[in-house]
């Protein structure tokens, strides 16, 4: 996490990432072992207990629990490290099966997004399923965060730098600042959101040798997010 000034009545005192990254996989490891228990205890009583009505309550219960612990197991693999493994992957199959990703995970609001896909037979280097997570975090957020009034563009091209992906969303209001975008980890947190996923979103792209990116016009009210990926046989040897 970068260093910044501590403000009035905050603890000067700063932890390394990496070390904050271990305390949450140990802490949500931890809390699911204790989960599992409870859930085979709960699984227990319930086949104790003959009353209907009770039996519901546990089967609710067990419900939470589960529920409980995948919260912890995405909050886990949202600060996992990122080694992808690299295939080969026409950009227009990769875009093709994203796009019926979002459809399915967001059936509703897929309705309102504006497709423009350019990419000829260009193919990319890439791991699949980090591709598809990161993808589908950019669009999730942009469903959930002060969305405005339009549809959502998403445009993937070719240039002379490679693979380009556009994302362009209305946002009636918007006051962050888009420098460090995906590099501040846990600034923002609501309700079972920690703050983890355009971080996330930037170690996977940087991890193929891509580049995040972000800016907001307020002339058009929209934030305009860029995505680059080298083509195949030009990723850099960290990738």
């Amino acid at each position: 996490m970068a260093d910044r000034p501590p403000q009035n009545g905050e603890d000067s005192q700063s932890v390394p990432w990496s070390d904050a990254i271990r305390f949450i996989r140990q802490l949500s490891h931890d809390l699911r072992n204790d989960l599992n228990a409870i859930e085979l205890q709960s699984t227990y009583l319930g086949e104790l207990e003959k009353n209907e009505e009770f039996k519901n309550e546990i089967k609710r219960l067990r419900e939470m629990v589960s529920g409980l612990a995948s919260t912890l197991q995405r909050l886990s693999r949202a600060v996992g490290e990122v080694k992808p493994n690299l295939i080969p992957y026409q950009a227009t199959d990769f875009m093709h099966d994203l796009r019926g990703k979002i459809d399915r995970d967001f059936p509703k609001e897929s309705r309102e997004i504006s497709w423009d896909i350019q990419l000829g037979d260009a193919m990319l280097n890439v791991d699949p399923q980090f591709c598809e997570e990161a993808f589908t975090e950019l669009f999730a957020n942009a469903f959930r965060h002060d969305r405005g009034k339009g549809p959502l563009v998403a445009r993937a091209k070719i240039d002379d730098k490679g693979f380009l992906f556009i994302l362009r969303e209305p946002k009636a209001r918007f006051d962050l600042p888009t420098q460090n975008w995906g590099r501040e980890p846990l600034r923002k947190i609501s309700l079972r959101h920690y703050g983890l996923g355009l971080n996330r979103v930037r170690a996977i792209v940087e991890a193929h040798g891509g580049e995040l990116n972000a800016q907001y016009d307020p002339k058009v009210s929209a934030l305009t997010t860029t995505l680059r990926f080298p083509l195949s046989g030009e990723s850099s040897e960290e990738a």
